[in-house]
């Protein structure tokens, strides 16, 4: 059976009730059991044994039937009690404790006492006293406890049929004696102390189903972080460095100002100074930044918590009122019992209740590396009362833990905040991490940032340098002189804050909260932000086959039974084909007995069972052994799967393994001999029988030893069903005088219990059933846009080779070129080999997960960005070694998800190019607003620059408020408005970028120079001649100059509007408006942005220092700033080719006469650099000699003074930070 299919299954709850015979059970507790309700059992020194559950398909589970089941195992109960009080008094328990009392072992810890009393307790136990069992493991107080049977009375619950659905608050109490004493208390004091809560709730604070349970021990959730209220995001917001200088410019501006024009004498005839407004019109610019900052975060946490909550919850499997049933793994309480099985991730505290072969990995939670094997509570209860246990005794379940074998059902005991898990979890609760690509543009974000702060350095220091030299000249009133010298302070800090491009890691923040929201709705659960990025340049696809490529819908269709009866659907056969029966007639004529054989192999040998899907009566679990049961009901007669398995005494079973492609179960016949079952992959198992049935219709079941035509014969079936895209499940069958047999290895720690591989050897061949599960629909047409997109779609499946090329044949992954693998082979090659063989490498059949992880390890090698597809415990590995491992949301186990990145919600393999398209999106987004950016902070900084130097008063034409409106065109809108395109199926149309690929490519260093070329000679030309072509007289019409300065700011401002639309488009094509219909955010922000921009200009004269202008200059502004999207067209004509030869030659240009400039100031810095430190050095010897004189009595270990100091010196001494290297690539 294929691995992604077989091994684990998420929706797949524990099999129904098997009467389980083995050490660990041999004593059962003759009781009544009854549903809504729980009584204390009585003192004596029986204990109950594992159990199962009832069958979920029961509506009502009454003390008979419970009663009539357990009845068989009364005499063996008596005869362990008698044992256990004569063996008791001779032998010592061995586990650490054992010697402390229940109040020692019990003992309240200082840290948390309130946890040990909780006001009107129902329970006999408080939180406290259950987490005493788990902090660290203690079987002394479970022992204090009373075992399981106390825990059962105490949390008033029932460990068969699980609490009751009805229950909402509870009446009557239970005391802590009465539970750990397992005493029973009147019978009639419990009767109906489970009440709705009508009336009587009012006295409890506790409301709704399970009240008092979730007043007293929680409920299973975690706090959620803490997360930033809005005012402290505005806080955080205006905490920038530079936003806090401009502040506080901005606020002596305005003190300036206002005692300009009220302290200040004013001169008739002059106008009232309104210098004041600049200062006032900056702090409301301040604000507003801060404003939209904060609002914009306070968006991004809202969602991201919101994403952070769906990820958290699935899940889980519950016993309530004797059904079995899948419930939120918030909806968990204590007293609920819950069932685990390989591949399950503990969601609460609690005590096993029974199980076969579980093993648990507790690293997570405990740090032990070992898989730690459980034992049931009712046995280790059993040993503490004979004085046998021992500290390798462990009935604990510890949420956060992953079961890695076996099934069972447990107890829960604490959840939430009381769990072991979630005390863990509430301390380590952290931030959420950048990704790659937010670390990237943070880090250009600082050069880029260092770059425009120099300039405004340089400006402010020329600007300086003019005011100092002129101030011997200057007439003005010394509030004048500051306001002057001010207003170069806040253009140069503006010019700092237009220049630092804080919006980029932003616009990664929006993109990928954008994405990951619309993702949800497509299916894609994301786990890892990096991953939602990531995804965009993947390269190549392992996927699953079952339920990922096909629908995970199975259905029987085919089949043989030994080497000469064939059968199939009327559908499927072929005519001419006299020797295949149909299902009617093959399943007619077998005898009871091979009837009776066919059942076992199918009903008891499987973890699947009924229950309700959908609102519908149907078999529940893996796909495959739900097509054998649908079978076994239509053709066998087969009635409840609960019946079936409760007359069976199975002994010993055998989870289903990838490695070894099957499953097994031992079952005592009722002749006392003991048959082992095992069902799997058809070729594995052929390769196993020596033996197969010949006759079929007979009273007993009658083989023969499997000739070369025989094994030939189901051979060549085999492959035939293959080749039809049928799954090949085998049954074979061993029948053993006594179990384990005679001269088999055992397991070490219970020799009760057989090595499979010493008994699946000399096996008798019953049959093989082909299994139909039809390919997805649009499956096909998602591998091909894969594959136009650049990216490599691999199969990699546990299917036999002729099934899995025959499926990739169908769905277009197996190409007449391709080469089809298998994993023992694939295994086997070198690491040279499997290099030159991977880039053909279309399927892997029978591959397990090791060769699934070996797969994306040499793929990563050759510089691949793996995707892979995984549903198993096993597949963990793999999906953690993958660039971006998917999960399966409805197949999948918990373990595999947590490994995953991305759970896909729905299976679905076309679920998967949509992640392609938004990973693709993010990416796009990132780079539109990079260019965008970039191409405004070039032309803002070098506009502001030269014209304030080149004015004779030292203002520029962009006012320190103008920039700020600027700045928030650029950090925050563009960044919303461009972060916001959904994704086309044209975004598969290219090729996967590199990993080496920069951030900044050819095309779009192309788009930034040229655009920033043009708008810097239009604003130039409109600064400096438009007076000439205007034809205005600034003397003889001095408000012309102020109108001028409006329409440079207007002009410019639009420009960056037109510009928006250009960047909508990262390639060659001319359509920049393809799309802009459906994304109404980007049409709103763009609004808001013209908006603001009229308003300003004909309402914000004063705060901008600007003027009204009429049509005719509103024409001129628009016209020459509208050009700039024919302009793109002309960049866009210039091969990328011919871009990235000139930019090489610009740089190498630069580089030549950086280089000598850099050498001349190392050459004049460094020795000052070194005189400095020198001179630091001496004085801190000093300082340290007359400290070492008043206090004489030296550290060793802390050293001298000199270490100290030479310390400190190579701490603070950094390294010297390179700016990263450019590389141009080209867009093919």
């Amino acid at each position: 059976m294929e691995d992604d299919n077989n091994n684990d299954n998420n929706n797949r709850l524990l099999a129904p009730p098997m009467t389980i015979i083995t050490s660990a059970s041999s004593t059962e507790l003759d009781r009544d059991h009854g549903i809504g309700h729980s009584s204390c059992p009585s003192t004596d020194s029986s204990f109950l044994s594992p159990i199962p559950p009832p069958s979920p398909t029961v509506s009502s589970v009454g003390s008979d039937t419970l009663r009539s089941r357990s009845s068989s195992f009364v005499s063996n109960a008596e005869t362990t009690r008698s044992r256990a009080v004569s063996d008791v008094s001779t032998v010592r328990s061995r586990y650490e404790g054992d010697e402390l009392t229940a109040e020692e072992a019990l003992q309240p810890d200082k840290q948390n006492e309130e946890d040990f009393f909780v006001e009107d307790n129902p329970f006999a136990f408080s939180p406290g006293q259950l987490n005493k069992l788990l902090n660290p493991k203690s079987l002394a107080a479970y022992k204090a406890l009373g075992g399981i049977r106390g825990l059962e009375c105490g949390l008033r619950t029932d460990i068969v049929a699980g609490l009751s659905m009805d229950e909402d608050f509870l009446v009557d109490k239970v005391t802590f004696e009465e539970a750990a004493l397992q005493g029973k208390p009147n019978k009639a004091s419990h009767e109906g102390h489970i009440i709705s809560g009508e009336g009587q709730g009012a006295a409890h604070e506790a409301t709704g189903r399970y009240g008092d349970r979730k007043r007293v021990f929680k409920d299973n959730r975690l706090p959620a972080k803490k997360s930033l209220t809005i005012w402290r995001l505005f806080w955080n917001a205006f905490n920038d460095r530079i936003l806090l200088l401009l502040t506080a410019a901005a606020v002596i501006s305005l003190a300036l100002g206002i005692y300009e024009a009220v302290g200040q004498p004013h001169v008739p005839g002059q106008p009232q100074s309104v210098d004041w407004v600049e200062g006032l019109a900056i702090l409301v610019a301040v604000i507003l930044v801060v404003l939209v900052t904060g609002l914009n975060d306070y968006r991004r946490e809202k969602q991201f918590v919101q994403l952070n909550a769906k990820k958290e919850d699935r899940q889980v499997k519950v016993i309530r009122s004797g059904k079995s049933m899948l419930v939120s793994v918030y909806d968990i309480t204590v007293g609920d019992v819950l069932h685990i099985e390989s591949g399950d991730a503990i969601p609460a505290d609690g005590i096993l209740i029974n199980g076969q072969g579980v093993q648990c990995d507790e690293s997570s939670a405990t740090g032990e590396s070992d898989a730690m094997k459980k034992t049931a509570g009712g046995e280790v209860w059993t040993q503490i009362m004979q004085g046998t246990a021992s500290s390798k005794l462990d009935p604990f379940i510890i949420s956060g833990s992953k079961v890695l074998e076996g099934v069972g059902t447990y107890l829960v005991t604490s959840v939430g905040v009381n769990s072991s898990y979630g005390k863990i979890m509430v301390s380590l609760q952290t931030e959420n991490e950048d990704t790659p690509l937010q670390k990237k543009l943070a880090k250009m974000a600082n050069w880029i940032g260092y770059i425009g702060s120099s300039a405004a350095g340089v400006l402010f220091f020329v600007l300086l340098i003019r005011f100092l030299t002129g101030l011997s000249r200057n007439t003005a009133s010394p509030a004048m002189k500051g306001s002057q010298f001010l207003d170069i302070l806040i253009v140069a800090i503006t010019i700092i804050v237009v220049a630092v491009p804080e919006g980029l890691p932003v616009a990664v923040t929006l993109a990928l909260s954008f994405a990951t929201k619309r993702m949800l709705k497509e299916n894609n659960l994301v786990r890892n932000l990096r991953a939602c990025e990531t995804m965009g340049n993947a390269t190549t696809i392992c996927s699953d086959k079952t339920g990922t490529l096909t629908q995970n819908k199975m259905t029987v269709v085919a089949g043989s039974f030994g080497s000469t009866v064939n059968f199939a659907r009327e559908a499927v056969l072929n005519d001419g084909e006299e020797k295949v029966s149909t299902f009617a007639d093959a399943f007619g004529k077998i005898s009871p007995a091979f009837k009776n054989l066919l059942l076992q192999s199918i009903a008891l040998n499987s973890t699947a069972f009924e229950g309700e899907e959908d609102g519908r009566h149907a078999f529940i679990g893996s796909k495959t052994e739900t097509a054998l049961l649908k079978l076994a009901k239509d053709q066998l007669g087969m009635g409840s799967v609960a019946e079936e398995r409760a007359g069976a005494n199975v002994v010993q079973l055998f989870p289903f393994d990838s490695n070894r492609k099957c499953m097994g179960v031992v079952i005592r016949l009722p002749s006392g001999s003991y048959r082992l079952l095992v069902k799997g992959a058809a070729e594995i198992l052929l390769s196993k029988a020596t033996k197969e049935l010949i006759e079929f219709s007979s009273e007993d079941l009658e083989d023969d030893y499997m000739s070369d035509i025989a094994r030939n014969t189901a051979s060549v079936a085999i492959t035939d069903y293959a080749k039809q895209s049928l799954r090949t499940i085998a049954l074979l069958y061993r029948d053993f005088q006594q179990w384990p047999p005679a001269g088999v290895r055992t397991l070490e720690d219970d020799k009760h219990m057989a090595m499979f591989e010493d008994t699946f050897q000399d096996m008798t061949y019953v049959g093989v059933m082909g299994i139909q599960d039809p390919l997805r629909d649009g499956v096909s047409h998602a591998v091909k846009q894969c594959q136009n997109a650049g990216i490599v779609v691999r199969m990699v499946t546990g299917d036999n080779i002729t099934t899995a090329a025959a499926i990739a044949i169908q769905c277009g992954i197996k190409t007449p070129e391709g080469l089809v693998m298998e994993g023992p082979k694939f295994r086997q090659l070198s690491n040279e080999e499997m290099d030159v063989m991977l880039p053909k490498l279309q399927v892997l059949a029978r591959s397990s997960p090791l060769d699934k992880e070996i797969l994306v390890s040499r793929l990563k090698h050759l510089g691949e960005t793996v995707a892979v597809t995984g549903d198993g415990t096993n597949d963990a590995p793999a999906l953690k070694a993958a660039d971006i491992g998917f999960s399966m949301g409805i197949a999948g186990t918990e373990v595999a998800k947590e490994a995953s990145s991305i759970i896909l919600m729905d299976d679905n393999f076309s679920s998967i190019v949509k992640a392609i398209m938004w990973g693709r999106s993010v990416n796009d987004a990132v780079s539109k607003f990079l260019q965008f950016q970039i191409t405004v902070n070039i032309t803002a900084v070098i506009l502001a620059f030269v014209s304030a130097v080149a004015s004779p008063t030292g203002n520029s034409v962009l006012s320190a408020v103008q920039l700020l409106w600027v700045n928030l065109i650029m950090d925050t809108f563009a960044a919303l408005a461009l972060a916001t395109d959904a994704p086309t199926e044209k975004i598969l149309d290219r090729k996967p970028v590199p990993k080496s690929a920069p951030l900044i490519t050819v095309n779009m260093w192309k788009m930034i120079i040229g655009q920033a070329i043009y708008q810097l000679v239009v604003t130039f030309t409109l600064y400096f001649a438009g007076a000439t072509i205007l034809g205005y007289d600034f003397v003889a019409h001095p408000e012309q100059r102020v109108e001028l300065d409006t329409m440079v700011f207007n002009t410019f401002v639009w420009m960056q509007i037109f510009n928006e639309l250009n960047n909508r488009r990262l390639d060659n094509k001319f359509n920049i408006f393809e799309g802009i219909q459906k994304n109404y955010i980007f049409l709103i922000i763009n609004a808001i942005m013209v908006g603001g921009q009229i308003l300003i200009v004909f309402v914000g004269s004063t705060a901008f220092q600007i003027t009204q202008i009429n049509g005719v200059q509103w024409g001129v502004c628009l016209l020459c700033a509208a050009p700039c999207l024919g302009w793109a067209i002309v960049l866009r004509c210039i091969p990328d080719s011919w871009a990235a030869v000139v930019f090489g030659l610009a740089g190498k240009a630069t580089y030549a006469v950086l280089r000598p400039l850099g050498k001349v100031f190392k050459a004049i810095f460094e020795p000052v650099g070194k005189m400095t430190r020198s001179i630091k050095r001496a004085a801190k010897r000093t300082v340290g000699k007359k400290n070492q004189e008043k206090a004489p009595a030296v550290d060793e270990e802390a050293g001298t003074p000199e270490d100290a100091t030479r310390k400190e010196e190579e701490q603070t001494q950094s390294p010297v930070s390179v700016p990263p290297a450019i590389t141009l690539t080209t867009i093919d």
